[in-house]
């Protein structure tokens, strides 16, 4: 088993199901789950001068520019530089890509590839708790009060790109960002693809992989 620290990454459409897989991952292995949609609400909250500048975008309901997200990720990072890390949600393109490869060499690519018509039903019964970012699923996770969050009862909102008329655009502009993200990654031999409906289906293939790689801190597979 290798003693290096790792440095992995899970890449996947929106409604992939990426969060959840992150989330095991870094319960099972033991690994700090880096997401950058956490990283970017937390410079919100604390006003710094990336979170003043991506809370502009999101106001005007714009995408966050590559630069203001990488600028995120990278201190974030540097931070990091003693522990085993998983990102969730980075790179999404190829300038994000190359900024990451300026400070580490990636040795793990989790690709999860989901079928179109599963990511649409999946977004479309999606809901989200704005300021932590916990995301329910009308179908597979409700809240346990109808458009309530669990955890503050305060109101959940389905965003504008989850409902049905926009996911088709999110999710070709995705695949339309991802593809050379994958076809690098492809090409240093460090992207493992896999393929399927169901996140549980997935898991045990996913936690054979990062098995050969890192040693688990629980030995159960499935949480």
């Amino acid at each position: 088993m290798a003693s290096k620290l790792l440095r992995a990454v899970v890449l996947g459409p929106p409604g992939s199901g990426k969060g959840t897989v992150c989330q095991r991952i870094a319960e099972s292995f033991g690994l700090q789950h880096l997401s950058s949609g956490h990283f970017l609400r937390e410079n919100i909250r604390a006003k710094s001068e990336v979170g003043v500048l991506a809370k502009q975008y999101l106001e005007q309901g714009l995408l966050v520019p590559d630069h203001v997200i990488t600028s995120v990720m990278m201190m974030e990072l540097e931070k990091k530089q003693s522990q085993h890390w998983l990102l969730d949600g980075f790179p999404r393109t190829l300038v994000q890509a190359e900024a990451l490869d300026r400070i580490c060499d990636l040795d793990l690519v989790i690709n999860l590839n989901i079928p179109f018509e599963t990511l649409k039903d999946r977004l479309s019964a999606r809901w989200i708790h704005p300021a932590s970012g916990r995301v329910y699923n009308m179908e597979f996770n409700p809240p346990d009060v109808h458009g309530i969050d669990d955890i503050t009862g305060e109101p959940l909102i389905q965003r504008e790109d989850d409902k049905p008329d926009a996911v088709a655009v999110r999710l070709r502009k995705y695949k339309e960002a991802a593809k050379p993200v994958i076809e690098l990654y492809k090409s240093r031999g460090v992207l493992h693809s896999f393929s399927g409906t169901e996140t549980n289906k997935i898991w045990p293939y996913v936690y054979t992989l990062v098995s050969s790689k890192v040693r688990p801190v629980h030995s159960k597979e499935a949480n």
